[in-house]
C-alpha cells in the first residue's frame, strides 16, 4: 500500500543551507571527485591503489548524500516564522529562564535536519521542544531530561 511520505518542516534558511550545499555537491565535490578516479586510474593496478580506493569511497558517500538532499527538499515544507505569531510553534524564537540556576537561553524551534543546539537551533521532536509547544510568555515548563526534571519559565516568544 502506498503511503504518503512525510513533509519535512523546516526554515526558509534551513532549506536555502541544505539547497547550496546540494548545488556545492553537484558543481564542485561531484567533478572534483570524477576528476581524482580518473587520475587515480592512470596510475595503472587498481587492486593496490589507495587513491583510487579512497576516492570511490568519497564518491559514494557525496553520491548518498545528494540523495538524501534531494529526498528532504522534495518533501520540504518551508514555514516562515515571520507569517506567525501567538503561543509557542515551529519557527519560534524563545527566551526561557531555568528557574533553578536563572540561567537564560533563547532557542529558535526548527526542523530536525536545521536542529544544531550549539548555534540555538532546537529540534522540533526534542523533550524541551515538546514541552514548550503551546505555551505562551509567563508559563512555567518542567522537561524531563537524562539529569532529572528541569523547570523553565518562558520570558519572551519571537517570530522573526
Amino acid at each position: 500500500m502506498w503511503q504518503a511520505m512525510e513533509k519535512i518542516p523546516m526554515t526558509r534558511a534551513g532549506f536555502a543551507t541544505l539547497d547550496s550545499e546540494l548545488r556545492d555537491l553537484k558543481s564542485q565535490e561531484r567533478p572534483a571527485i570524477i576528476r581524482a578516479i580518473a587520475e587515480a586510474r592512470e596510475h595503472g593496478d587498481l587492486s593496490e591503489n589507495a587513491e583510487y580506493h579512497a576516492a570511490r569511497e568519497k564518491q559514494s558517500f557525496i553520491e548518498g548524500r545528494i540523495r538524501e538532499i534531494e529526498s528532504i527538499i522534495a518533501r520540504a515544507e518551508v514555514i516562515d516564522p515571520v507569517m506567525l505569531s501567538g503561543s509557542i510553534k515551529f519557527g519560534a524564537t524563545v527566551t526561557i529562564v531555568d528557574e533553578d540556576t536563572e540561567e537564560t537561553h533563547t532557542y529558535k524551534i526548527v526542523g530536525e535536519v536545521e536542529a544544531s543546539i550549539e548555534q540555538g537551533l532546537l529540534n522540533i521532536k526534542s523533550p524541551l521542544a515538546r514541552a514548550l509547544i503551546g505555551k505562551d510568555a509567563g508559563d512555567s515548563v518542567e522537561v524531563v531530561t537524562p539529569r532529572g526534571a528541569k523547570s523553565y519559565e518562558v520570558v519572551s516568544i519571537e517570530y522573526r
